[in-house]
């Protein structure tokens, strides 16, 4: 590793050792704001909350683009135990968004040195992705009012994806999350007289196993989507039949027109079968996070910068993926791109790592150092791309 990254890699540890939720990142925008003051960047605080702008200008150009990194860890104990593991039970960055500002930090130290690009660069560090509001918190607090761009742009590390490689592509790169809550309300009584019930338990066992016809049945084969039922609670006796039952889950897809399809096809199949055990049900449909839908000419900045960098070999099509990320909705306002970065197997994890694999959201994650000095280049040749310098 490069000794010119050193000090990034020990503060990207030192905000994965003091992780923070959602809305309080107090000391990682801290954190951010000295480094960016460090290398002479101007620096606009308070965000959409804790969320942070560094504003670098090159040349005489009046363009602009933007450079999005999240900051915000998760509500998951850490099981890893080197040096920097997460000192606050409850708290860790189990999805790199440490390393997402390390490698942001180290652009724009980079840029600031070396310029080669004509207009405006503005570093966005977001809070609160993993709630799914902090995108929107920014944009309501005026962020691209205030600092108007052409494009805006985030990465986001890929455990699987070989170190050094990347994927991009236009079109849908993650989904949108949309929550489902069906509550199921029958007649209670006594367990050993079920024909004086209606089971809740019983209409609600069969809306489970109904609504897994949606996607294979009320889709078109091209249409990727997906209802997953994931919590089904009900009763409190062994011995007595429930007045209510409760199922609840999660609906992926890339198009509002999927998902409105889904959500009437929800609809349909809860009330009909809880009727036919009779019973009622009553569904709420929460759309919680819009599909990230990356602009074509944006991709392409992207796929160009990053080939003519790393050559052509290490820049991979983009499968798109079933998670969702609240970068979806700067994507809705402004055009831009949203690409992965390969954090690997795990296999560089340090000496002290639990024992689960390093992936997303999992307690035994920990992103990859050797990342730093790659997304920097990165993010560099994308805003010289973007922006290229006067007479190139």
């Amino acid at each position: 590793m490069k000794q010119d990254f050193a000090d990034v890699v020990a503060l990207r540890r030192d905000i994965h050792a003091h992780p923070e939720l959602a809305f309080a990142e107090e000391r990682t925008a801290e954190a951010i704001i000295t480094f960016l003051a460090d290398c002479g960047i101007d620096v606009h605080r308070g965000i959409g909350g804790t969320g942070v702008v560094g504003v670098l200008r090159a040349g005489s150009g009046a363009r602009a683009i933007g450079l999005r990194a999240d900051m915000d860890a998760l509500p998951i104990t850490e099981s890893n135990h080197f040096p920097h593991a997460s000192r606050h039970d409850g708290r860790m960055h189990a999805c790199g968004h440490d390393g997402h500002v390390a490698m942001l930090l180290a652009a724009a130290r980079t840029l600031s040195r070396a310029g080669q690009f004509d207009g405006t660069v503005y570093f966005i560090f977001q809070p609160g992705e993993e709630s799914g509001h902090g995108a929107q918190a920014m944009i309501e607090d005026g962020l691209f009012e205030r600092f108007p761009m052409e494009a805006v742009y985030a990465a986001h590390n890929w455990p699987g994806l070989p170190v050094g490689v990347f994927a991009v592509s236009p079109g849908p790169a993650m989904a949108a999350c949309n929550e489902i809550t069906i509550e199921i309300r029958g007649k209670g009584g006594h367990a050993a007289l079920p024909d004086q019930v209606a089971d809740p338990v019983l209409a609600a066992s069969a809306i489970v196993q109904a609504l897994q016809s949606i996607v294979s049945r009320n889709l078109p084969p091209a249409e990727s989507a997906a209802v997953s039922i994931t919590k089904l609670a009900a009763g409190d006796s062994l011995h007595v039949t429930p007045e209510t039952a409760t199922i609840a889950g999660t609906v992926r897809t890339y198009s509002p027109a999927v998902t409105d399809a889904i959500e009437k096809h929800i609809v349909r199949i809860a009330t009909g079968v809880a009727e036919g055990y009779g019973c009622t049900a009553s569904i709420d449909f929460e759309r919680n996070c819009a599909a990230t839908i990356n602009h074509s000419g944006p991709a392409e900045i992207v796929a160009t910068a990053l080939t003519s960098y790393f050559g052509s070999e290490n820049v991979k099509p983009m499968s798109p993926a079933m998670t969702a990320e609240d970068f979806a909705y700067m994507l809705e306002r402004n055009p831009g791109c949203y690409f992965w970065i390969g954090n690997g197997e795990g296999d560089e994890r340090a000496e002290g790592h639990g024992l689960g694999p390093c992936t997303l959201h999992n307690p035994s994650y920990d992103f990859d150092d050797r990342l730093i000095p790659i997304g920097a280049a990165a993010w560099t040749a994308i805003v010289q791309r973007a922006l290229p310098p006067l007479g190139l």
